[in-house]
């Protein structure tokens, strides 16, 4: 078995461990050093004036403690507050939303897993009513009217994929296949979203767009 896009897979069970799956499964993780706090500097350059930030997750999934423990660490270096709004369930996601606003915060994040993956449009569209400005982890976020995305280059990830598919059918043993991090990441921003919360993107993040929505 070959896995991609998994944010936690020790978490998770699937592997032993990244270096050495240990089991007859292996494949491409998300979990990436950095990651988090680059999605955080992204929001501080488009909300400079913020200084309390959430983070929308679900903490049923592994990969969420560990995304938000990057977090924590990169608000502290940055001297900002962080605080999570924990959904469960398609039910929660508009109130903990509106509670982030609410509570002040100037910027959100958006931890990607499944179900937040599939409140993408919903999450997206209440960000804006809610005038939140917000960091996706995947490209179709933005795709569904979120303000950018900062994450995995999934294509190259799929790629990937397959080529660890075929080193396994020329005799390779998925357990000594050890799970690989990403490498290369894309950053998409919506402009159209962007014009209608009143946001000017800066050029340090324009030059930086891998894709652009207009």
């Amino acid at each position: 078995m070959v896995f991609v896009a998994v944010g936690d897979p020790v978490g998770a069970g699937i592997v032993e461990s990244l270096d050495r799956p240990g089991r007859n499964v292996t494949g491409l993780s998300d979990l990436a050093a950095h990651l988090q706090g680059n999605r955080l500097q992204l929001l501080r350059e488009i909300a400079p004036a913020a200084s309390l930030f959430s983070v929308l997750l679900n903490p049923g999934t592994p990969y969420a403690a560990l995304a938000y423990k990057e977090l924590e660490a990169a608000a502290n270096v940055a001297k900002v507050q962080l605080r999570a709004f924990e959904v469960r369930s398609p039910e929660e996601t508009a109130p903990q939303l509106e509670a982030s606003k609410a509570a002040g915060a100037g910027g959100l994040v958006i931890l990607e897993d499944p179900l937040t993956f599939s409140q993408r449009s919903e999450i997206a569209t209440l960000a804006s009513r809610l005038r939140l400005p917000a960091v996706y982890g995947y490209r179709e976020f933005a795709e569904a009217g979120g303000l950018m995305s900062y994450g995995t280059d999934h294509g190259a990830q799929w790629r990937r994929g397959a080529e660890i598919v075929d080193l396994i059918l020329k005799g390779a043993k998925p357990a000594d296949i050890p799970v690989e991090q990403p490498t290369r990441f894309e950053l998409v921003v919506n402009l159209k979203t962007a014009k209608a919360l009143d946001l000017t993107v800066p050029s340090t993040i324009m030059i930086r767009a891998d894709d652009v929505i207009e």
